[in-house]
């Protein structure tokens, strides 16, 4: 008979993986405190942005394969295999990840496990967290050490994250037992031939760590690379496609910008910095902070070119502006440096005006200071400085004319260099980019 699974947590991560499984044909249980959005995923509404996968979520309520509980009880009794799907956000003042509600989770679900199961952490956490929660499982759960913790960090990325769980690029398994092995081995079955690395507990916590980390630097690369670039009037843009060429290095994620953003790149790479202190490796990761501040920097760099094509200040501007999300294909607006720069701009005297294809409402429940635009052409209407923040196609397609006509003056600031710069200097724009001429 095939395992019955639990998700708990129905964030992002969760409600991806839920449904994703009872797709491949599980029976799913999913689980969360929120009575309000228990309710919402169970009639089949999608409390968050993601291509394809309200469509799923629906096919599975509809098979009768998914169906979501309150009940860490029904949750016990149901699941042979438990995923924990929790958020690990950063503590409030410090680097370091919050893991409360995973310690919440194995607190709640543990007196109700009397019988052997597999419980599989697929949060992001600090090193040796899989260690302490696989003891304090076994201490609380009736069954003891028949409840047994693995960990299997979880590669998504926001847009593409249906296609990341069903087509993974490998798997990764941290576990004590062979029996665990075994089990993850025939859940992930139904994927195919996926690469699987199987590993112990601080080896897999660390891969996730670890991989933000190279991305999270690669990226701040580019963009210091666009700091000198922008001091020795190179072409940060040339450049990087020089370097992509290069098999060594690649082309991605090597593109110049407002950096990096959303809820898992910035506060990943502050909580692996705080583990590594607490650990005494401190030194091995004092690299991290410079990525930090690059990245943070970007975003002052992209006010002060908005700032000089304002004529020196803000004051009685109308800034249009376009994007809100961290990145395009999501409404996810956590550290977003769209928002971070709009609001900066706000806060400088500056009228500004926002528009966003699908995080607009969470845009602006977050920042109800600034104003909003129901299209584009909307957002930039009679502006005297437009700024292009999130590269949405509909943003990169746009017709310069059309837009020119609806501003005040022809002023752009493209700050993902994903505009074809010569278009719309062409169409009598005044066009500047961060790194380039």
């Amino acid at each position: 008979m095939p395992y019955r699974l639990t998700v708990i947590g129905t964030g992002y991560l969760g409600i991806t993986h839920a449904a994703c499984m009872a797709d491949l044909g599980f029976e799913v249980l999913g689980l969360d405190v929120d009575v309000d959005k228990i309710r919402r995923l169970q009639s089949g509404e999608l409390p968050i942005h993601e291509p394809g996968l309200e469509e799923i979520l629906r096919r599975g309520l509809e098979s009768g394969r998914l169906r979501f509980t309150t009940s860490y009880e029904e949750a016990a009794a149901f699941g042979d295999i438990h995923f924990l799907c929790l958020g690990t956000p950063q503590k409030h003042g410090e680097y370091a990840a919050d893991v409360s509600y995973l310690d919440a989770a194995v607190e709640s679900l543990a007196p109700y496990l009397d019988r052997d199961c597999l419980v599989v952490g697929k949060s992001t956490v600090p090193v040796g967290t899989a260690a302490r929660l696989a003891a304090k499982l076994a201490r609380l759960a009736p069954v003891n050490a028949g409840a047994e913790l693995a960990w299997n960090p979880e590669f998504l990325r926001e847009g593409f994250a249906v296609q990341d769980t069903l087509n993974p690029d490998r798997i990764v398994i941290g576990v004590a037992s062979e029996q665990a092995e075994k089990i993850l081995r025939e859940v992930y079955e139904p994927l195919g031939e996926v690469p699987m690395v199987v590993t112990d507990y601080p080896t897999s916590e660390l891969v996730k760590s670890a991989a933000n980390a190279f991305l999270a630097t690669k990226i701040s690369f580019i963009n210091a690379m666009a700091e000198v670039c922008e001091a020795s009037h190179a072409d940060v843009q040339q450049l990087a496609q020089a370097l992509s060429f290069d098999d060594r290095i690649g082309g991605r994620f090597l593109n110049p910008g407002l950096g990096f953003g959303g809820g898992c790149l910035p506060k990943d790479i502050r909580a692996f910095m705080a583990r590594a202190g607490e650990l005494g490796a401190d030194q091995a990761l004092t690299f991290l902070r410079e990525v930090d501040a690059i990245n943070m920097r970007r975003r002052a760099r992209m006010v002060d070119l908005a700032r000089e094509l304002a004529g020196g200040s803000f004051r009685g501007c109308t800034v249009g502006v376009l994007g809100a999300a961290f990145k395009p294909n999501s409404d996810d607006i956590r550290d977003s440096p769209a928002l971070d720069v709009a609001v900066t701009i706000g806060e400088q005297g500056g009228r500004v005006t926002v528009y966003d294809p699908i995080a607009l409402d969470n845009a602006r429940k977050a920042h109800p200071e600034l104003s909003y635009g129901e299209s584009a052409l909307d957002a930039v209407r009679g502006a005297h400085v437009v700024l292009l923040l999130t590269e949405w196609k509909q943003f990169i397609d746009l017709d310069p004319e059309e837009l020119g006509a609806a501003v005040a003056t022809r002023k752009i600031v493209d700050g993902r260099n994903a505009l074809d710069a010569e278009t719309w200097r062409a169409a009598g724009w005044h066009y500047r980019a961060l790194g380039r001429p």
